[in-house]
């Protein structure tokens, strides 16, 4: 696995540090995390075996930081705050990749800056909202521990699926991961609550990088059928739907997400 390596950018005109982790070597690709925070699991190793992976903390998320998210007042400060990362990194055109929460911000900025998306993957994202009821989108920030768990994960059998639910074994330690991730889950909910639909609707048509959307087919999250809606705003698009397999295609079917995405942005 390559090293991860850590760099500090300087974003919203010096208002605010933003904690990116690296690794890998090549061309440079920028990984957003999901709601639940930045987890340097198999699927990030595997990209950074290609590319240099930069994986940013959205703010507030990154542990002893928690304050951070007090200059964040809505979303267009978070994308901002990323294009920022960008310009401090001294990348002018990246392979973008965004899982859920980071599929609507990895949206958004490749919206916002058409030009500097060369390619982009969406994995299950958030971000627009159909009012038709086989639709709707579940409250992932009212549920406990096992309720989420439950809408998170299709394919339970996945041996990473099985390791992201295990507990701890000091309690201590399991405290402090439960305090983080409910952080995690407040910091990021700041920027879409109540219902993660800030306009994205009237700016995606903005992408141009051809897009891969990626979807769980058995997703209790965020319905299956946004896909075509992802695919239909955006010109260049393909769909990859996934067997037996829930909101997080990276923990319940890595073999078939790499190779999907391997393709595409080869």
């Amino acid at each position: 696995m390559a090293e991860i390596r850590n760099q500090t950018v300087s974003v919203l005109g010096g208002l605010l540090d933003i904690r990116v982790d690296v690794a890998g070597t090549g061309d440079p690709l920028v990984f957003l995390h999901s709601a639940g925070g930045l987890n340097w699991d198999p699927f990030l190793h595997g990209l950074a075996e290609k590319y240099t992976v930069y994986a940013p903390y959205f703010p507030g998320t990154f542990p002893g930081e928690p304050n951070d998210i007090d200059q964040v007042e809505d979303l267009w400060d978070a994308v901002l705050a990323y294009d920022d990362i960008l310009t401090g990194l001294g990348i002018d055109s990246t392979r973008l990749v965004g899982h859920s929460f980071g599929g609507m911000l990895a949206a958004e900025l490749a919206a916002h800056k058409p030009e500097r998306i060369s390619r982009l993957v969406l994995i299950a994202p958030i971000g627009l909202w159909h009012k038709d009821w086989s639709y709707t989108v579940a409250d992932w920030t009212a549920k406990d521990a096992e309720q989420l768990a439950a809408v998170l994960f299709h394919n339970t059998a996945s041996e990473l699926v099985q390791a992201a639910l295990a507990q701890p074994g000091d309690e201590d330690e399991a405290a402090e991961g439960l305090v983080q991730f409910l952080w995690t889950l407040g910091c990021t909910a700041k920027v879409i609550w109540p219902i993660p639909d800030k306009g994205l609707n009237k700016r995606i048509h903005r992408i141009s990088a051809p897009t891969l959307v990626v979807w769980g087919e058995n997703d209790a999250l965020i319905p299956p059928a946004y896909a075509q809606v992802f695919a239909d705003s955006i010109k260049r698009s393909e769909i990859c739907m996934i067997p037996n397999c829930g909101h997080v295609p990276p923990l319940e079917q890595l073999d078939a997400l790499n190779s999907a995405v391997e393709q595409f942005l080869g």
